[in-house]
């Protein structure tokens, strides 16, 4: 997904996107949402979250180790 749709998510749901990254954004619309911040934290390729919407950018994002 690319920061343009995130930025439109977190607008979704009242979270202002300013310079923010891409994970940031996510982390903050995870909370809002009620779960974990877990994104790009499943350094193991590892992760009990089947029904995130993250879940294939998580992946990618915490092998790369940054993403912006």
């Amino acid at each position: 997904m690319d920061i343009q749709e995130v930025r439109s998510i977190a607008k979704s749901h009242r979270i202002h996107p300013g310079k923010h990254t891409k994970k940031e954004l996510i982390k903050s619309i995870q909370r809002r949402q009620g779960n974990f911040d877990c994104f790009a934290t499943a350094l193991a390729g590892e992760c009990d979250q089947q029904g995130c919407s993250w879940r294939a950018d998580c992946f990618e994002a915490s092998t790369q180790g940054a993403l912006s």
